[in-house]
């Protein structure tokens, strides 16, 4: 069975990371769409009118941001596609009121949400190999979402009714990363680390964390004072960052979970109460499931 044809509608890194993903995983696309035109980027980018890009069409991918996506619906709807077009959206964040309106015209809607930061349109086919998407929808459209993760390397998981809290997990892993970073190149040049060297070395941290736990669960991965009940250790940390509040709210939230993971790795439970203590809150019971 051959791939669906598909036009991305919205040409920021979502959209092109898309489309040069799409494009270099043999799915036929039919146009990236976006404000302005531009002819002489890498994946041609079309603007004005969509109905000209429709009628040869079978998926509409709509990565536009989350405020824009009914309008974006509406636009597709405004240039009366064949009812066989199906859409889907991009975004884990929202349902479109707009697709109330698009099932009446017997369109298939869905989602097709990247589980992955799409920062680089050009190395977008790369990341797509053994990420994962968070789908739904009507079955046309869930059925069209699978095919296309598959073309593109990836597995799909289904995004289940508490879509605030599936994408704010998202946002977790994907955005804060580069924020952990940032913080932690923070306190090391507060210690007196040159602010390059700082952003070089946590950076190097921080690759090396992400690649094992690329093959590991968390509780096994995590390293460091928590992870071996060094209650001394932690004591000197929380005194370091006392003058920096900021740092040290980042330090003890994060610490809560980490002795969450450490007990469940059968760190003993003396060493971690001492631990606890210093942190000074009670860990959540289900915050060590990761």
């Amino acid at each position: 069975m051959s791939l669906p044809r598909v036009f991305v509608l919205g040409a920021g890194r979502a959209g092109r990371g898309l489309a040069a993903a799409l494009r270099s995983a043999g799915v036929p696309l039919a146009g990236l769409h976006g404000r302005r035109a531009e002819p002489d980027a890498a994946l041609p980018v079309s603007a004005g009118a969509v109905a000209p890009h429709l009628p040869n069409v079978d998926v509409a991918l709509l990565a536009v941001r989350d405020a824009q996506i009914d309008d974006a619906v509406r636009e597709v709807l405004a240039a009366d596609p064949p009812a066989t077009l199906i859409l889907l959206h991009a975004s884990g964040g929202v349902e479109p009121g707009a697709y109330r309106d698009a099932r009446a015209r017997g369109h298939a809607c869905g989602t097709f949400h990247p589980l992955l930061p799409l920062a680089d349109p050009s190395d977008a086919a790369r990341l797509f190999r053994g990420a994962w998407v968070g789908i739904d929808g009507d079955a046309a459209a869930r059925t069209a979402s699978q095919r296309l993760a598959r073309a593109l390397g990836a597995s799909t998981l289904e995004i289940p009714d508490e879509r605030a809290l599936y994408h704010a997990g998202a946002v977790l892993a994907s955005n804060f990363l580069g924020v952990l970073g940032a913080v932690a190149a923070e306190a090391m040049h507060a210690a007196g680390v040159p602010a390059d060297e700082a952003k070089t070395a946590t950076r190097s941290l921080l690759l090396a964390a992400a690649d094992n736990l690329g093959a590991r669960d968390a509780a096994e991965v995590i390293t460091g004072p928590i992870a071996r009940g060094d209650a001394r250790t932690v004591r000197a940390h929380l005194e370091a960052l006392a003058p920096y509040p900021f740092l040290d709210d980042i330090y003890r939230a994060l610490s809560r979970h980490a002795i969450a993971l450490a007990r469940s790795r059968g760190v003993p439970g003396e060493a971690i109460g001492e631990i606890e203590r210093l942190i000074g809150s009670t860990v959540a019971p289900n915050s060590g499931r990761a």
